[in-house]
């Protein structure tokens, strides 16, 4: 288990909302799919744009700059113009709080 990073409070991820967590220089975002938390990097891999400005759609979230969209539960590109993968990270919750588990990565781009 890594490091846990205190992301907020569940009751404040609502299903088909996007939290941005920052720590450091680094940018996270968890998403909520049908009550399923989703934690993954929170910088579009094509063009420097903070993916807690963007939405949900689906099991996707779109990016506020050029729409691409990634798999939250993959963090794959799944379209144009980003082809390289979001990171994924474990979350957990304790207490009605969400954490981010930040050691390695579930997934790697």
């Amino acid at each position: 288990m890594g490091t846990l990073l205190e992301a907020g409070v569940v009751s404040e991820i609502r299903p088909g909302t996007i939290m941005g967590v920052v720590t450091g220089e680094r940018r996270f975002i968890v998403v909520n799919v049908g009550g399923t938390l989703y934690a993954l990097d929170g910088i579009c891999t094509h063009a420097y744009a903070e993916l807690d400005h963007g939405y949900v759609a689906g099991d996707r979230v779109i990016c506020p700059l050029h729409l691409s969209q990634f798999d939250v539960r993959s963090g794959e590109a799944v379209s144009p113009p980003a082809e390289i993968p979001l990171r994924i990270y474990p979350t957990r919750v304790v207490d009605g709080k969400v954490f981010i588990e930040m050691g390695e990565a579930a997934s790697n781009p």
